[in-house]
């Protein structure tokens, strides 16, 4: 068996790329295939600062992950966590505190599958193959009533992921059900694309998609919308900003500012 096929599940059809696989290629990943790496190229000539968003927006997810820990959160949903790369959530979470838990969730059947060989032996980090637009399924789901208790603080993860759920899946309320769900002193964490793709960019990009088979669509947000996902949570400063911009702790984190989408926004908020 080569390594390859160690990490993927019979029933895959490697010719049709994956968001997941295509953001693991631009991280520098090496579970993609040669869909995913001639569908992220074609998307880099279209859009040539998106592997630098990526990187940054990765970046910035450690930062999150380690200002929750200071915060006192030791449990983590991860929703549409993606493949494991360098520093994922549980890495940087047990790092802080070995007694911390996570959940991974996501829909790719090859994120799950190397997220089930990465975290075998620990005891305190599972993966959910699961869609989040049905909420109620994920936190009724056996991982998440195994690893985690609603009734404590718990961080709700959403890295570069809600870009992906279309308006006509009803995202505000998506999301209404996580914030419910949670009790006072939970934090939510946002990445979600904004406008700043351009309506001509993101044709093509859209375009690209569809003829490659992929079902997956970009659906940019003003700031105002995503603030709505916030709901009734307060934003911890800085507030809704730029993923580079929120709280950079050097200068190489805020590499490629100047070039990259500044409306890609980025925030944590609390649960009152």
């Amino acid at each position: 068996m080569t390594q390859e096929a160690a990490w993927t599940p019979d029933h895959i059809d490697t010719t049709v790329p994956s968001a997941a696989r295509i953001y693991d290629y631009m991280l520098g990943g090496a579970h993609n295939f040669a869909a995913d790496r001639l569908l992220g190229a074609r998307v880099m000539t279209m859009d040539p600062n998106i592997r630098v968003t990526a990187r940054l927006i990765r970046s910035a997810l450690g930062r999150m992950v380690r200002f929750l820990v200071d915060q006192g959160i030791r449990q983590f949903l991860d929703l549409g966590s993606g493949i494991p790369t360098v520093a994922n959530v549980h890495e940087i979470a047990q790092g802080m505190d070995p007694v911390c838990r996570v959940v991974y969730v996501d829909i790719d059947p090859i994120a799950v599958a190397h997220s089930e060989l990465l975290l075998v032996g620990n005891g305190r980090a599972e993966v959910l193959g699961a869609d989040l637009r049905n909420p109620d399924s994920v936190l009724s789901s056996e991982q998440v009533t195994r690893q985690l208790n609603l009734q404590e603080p718990i961080a709700v993860l959403c890295s570069s992921v809600l870009h992906f759920v279309s308006d006509s899946d009803g995202l505000p309320d998506i999301m209404r059900t996580y914030r419910d769900a949670v009790c006072s002193g939970s934090y939510l964490a946002i990445s979600q694309v904004g406008l700043g793709m351009g309506t001509e960019t993101k044709g093509k990009v859209d375009d690209a998609l569809r003829r490659s088979g992929s079902q997956e669509r970009v659906t940019g947000r003003t700031r105002e919308q995503v603030l709505e996902l916030f709901g009734e949570f307060e934003l911890v400063e800085p507030g809704l900003v730029n993923a580079a911009g929120w709280r950079p702790s050097g200068p190489s984190d805020m590499s490629g500012l100047g070039t990259v989408n500044k409306d890609f926004h980025t925030g944590v908020a609390r649960k009152l």
